[in-house]
């Protein structure tokens, strides 16, 4: 069987479902136990009665659409919040957390959905941030310390690199390598294969059955049910703030099963996809060098979906942040709808020109502190203003029907932008960008963190948008790639090595030894 066939019969390629991690003794007592826990944001309640048992040894998986209230349960017990009703029991003692830092002393660590991490510091620094043993610190010792496990658990970063310079991938990394360095006795990993490759994936699961072997409780928060299927020992699924499912892994026949079990719905996981005619060329990037990247040649045409594949931090972020503007071509030629990189840039129009959905969706894409109708008018001002005014009143209606059709969770668009879970925050995004009836749209991972559910609609929204747009889709989601694309370029230490149909089956097969640098 074919790269292609392995692919598209397997959405994400399925890790080997190991054996149980360590020998459970049902009659032993929780290490910890989340008891009636109630939390409510105003009229809000993400999390309704719940009460959920982790073990020492086992791999919880915690699944729900997005908004269910998994990110918010595991968020008080790492103490970012307190339930409003319930208690938290550790070794069987009511425990109350008043921060993260007494949630960690008390073996409890978490790495967040949205990284927390310092930009101007290195990857060593933030990893032993808060552990150093006196006032003198070593960089050099920090940077041994962290390579050395970093290399024990496959998580390879630069520990001397400045994390505002690292690729998201590589920023997730730091996040795992600082919980792995704490040594917690429960850990809640939220979302942590959501930037990771299928290799960097593998290895992450590694490390977790070793830690499970180890007597450490596992929290792990997915979409991706692939990864449940072959990670898990136990299953709890919410919906709508509530436990509805509890299951051990063994009683879960099929993927389709579980996401039934989790959407409440038959969902599917795959997508048609009708070729269109191609039309006009909106991107033609020739000969474009510098700043990691080496003659890069690559063209999108109306009607067309070309997606970027490869592993992380191999040129993607500098090619989109060509692409959108925000970093200017050292060398080679970028034209954007018919004109001049410089030319398309020194007025950029709002609206029928370029669209871009950042991969970061919280810090690049929106402003934490705005409501959702400031974080729509970031990129839509122009078309809500007369002469020196701002249609206020107008840009409220045209979000709360944004928010309707995107189905935004809540649908409330005075909400700020970071009480919105990560799926729902990408949905925003989305609405307000396609508002703008773009020409050119540049999609970075649109499906990260995301439900099957929302997935599929992203996935419908980006095919419907060939119809007048062309899209450049840079992802790490091989299958992702093959859903949607109608071309792949495979990039490797910033050069694209291949441009390939998705209907030619037999080039696609290379794709793997292309992301690892050889041609065959």
């Amino acid at each position: 069987m074919g790269l292609l066939d392995f692919l598209r019969r397997t959405p994400k390629a399925p890790v080997e479902r190991a054996e149980p991690t360590a020998i459970f003794d049902a009659s032993r007592p929780p290490v910890v136990r989340l008891e009636h826990i109630t939390k409510r944001f105003g009229a809000v309640t993400a999390n309704q009665d719940i009460t959920l048992d982790i073990h020492a040894g086992r791999i919880l998986a915690l699944l729900g659409e997005n908004g269910a209230g998994k990110s918010t349960l595991m968020s008080i017990l790492s103490g970012r919040y307190h339930p409003d009703e319930g208690r938290i029991l550790v070794d069987g003692k009511p425990t109350r957390f008043d921060s993260s830092r007494e949630a960690i002393d008390a073996g409890i660590g978490m790495v967040y959905q949205h990284f927390m991490l310092v930009p101007t510091m290195t990857a060593a620094q933030n990893v032993l941030l808060g552990q150093e043993d006196s006032f003198l610190v070593s960089p050099k010792a920090q940077e041994e310390r962290v390579a050395a496990l970093s290399a024990r658990y496959g998580l390879f970063v630069d520990p001397r690199a400045r994390v505002r310079d690292l690729s998201m991938g590589e920023r997730q990394r730091v996040e795992i390598l600082k919980l792995l360095a704490r040594n917690s006795r429960v850990l809640i990993f939220d979302e942590p294969t959501a930037v990771l490759t299928e290799p960097e994936a593998e290895a992450l699961f590694d490390a977790l059955r070793r830690m499970a072997a180890q007597e450490k409780g596992i929290v792990f928060i997915s979409h991706k049910l692939d990864e449940v299927m072959s990670i898990a020992d136990e299953i709890a699924v919410l919906r709508r703030g509530r436990v509805v499912d509890r299951m051990p892994r063994s009683d879960v026949a099929s993927k389709a099963e579980l996401a039934e079990r989790m959407v409440g719905r038959e969902v599917l996981l795959s997508m048609e996809r009708e070729a269109l005619d191609a039309g006009d060329v909106v991107l033609t990037i020739e000969g474009l060098a510098g700043r990691g990247l080496h003659d890069v040649n690559l063209h999108v045409r109306r009607g067309e979906i070309v997606a970027v594949v490869g592993v992380a931090g191999n040129g993607q972020k500098e090619l989109v942040e060509t692409v959108t503007g925000m970093r200017e071509p050292e060398n080679g030629e970028v034209r954007l709808l018919g004109r001049p990189w410089r030319e398309f840039f020194a007025r950029p129009a709002w609206k029928d020109a370029l669209a871009y959905i950042p991969e970061d969706r919280l810090g690049l894409a929106t402003c934490p502190d705005l409501d959702m109708v400031e974080n729509l008018l970031l990129t839509t001002r122009k078309g809500f203003s007369k002469g020196p005014f701002l249609q206020r009143k107008r840009a409220r209606a045209t979000t709360a029907e944004l928010v309707e059709r995107h189905n935004v969770q809540p649908p409330r668009p005075a909400t700020q932008a970071k009480k919105l879970s990560g799926g729902n925050l990408q949905k925003l995004v989305i609405a307000r960008e396609f508002y703008r009836t773009p020409k050119l749209i540049v999609a970075e991972q649109p499906t990260q963190g995301l439900d099957i559910s929302a997935t599929e609609e992203v996935w419908r929204n980006l095919l419907c948008a060939r119809e007048n747009a062309g899209v450049l889709l840079v992802t790490g989601d091989l299958s992702e790639a093959l859903q949607l694309a109608d071309r792949v370029a495979v990039m490797y230490r910033g050069r694209i090595m291949d441009t390939i149909p998705t209907d030619d089956e037999k080039r696609l097969a290379s794709i793997g030894l292309l992301m690892a640098g050889v041609r065959e």
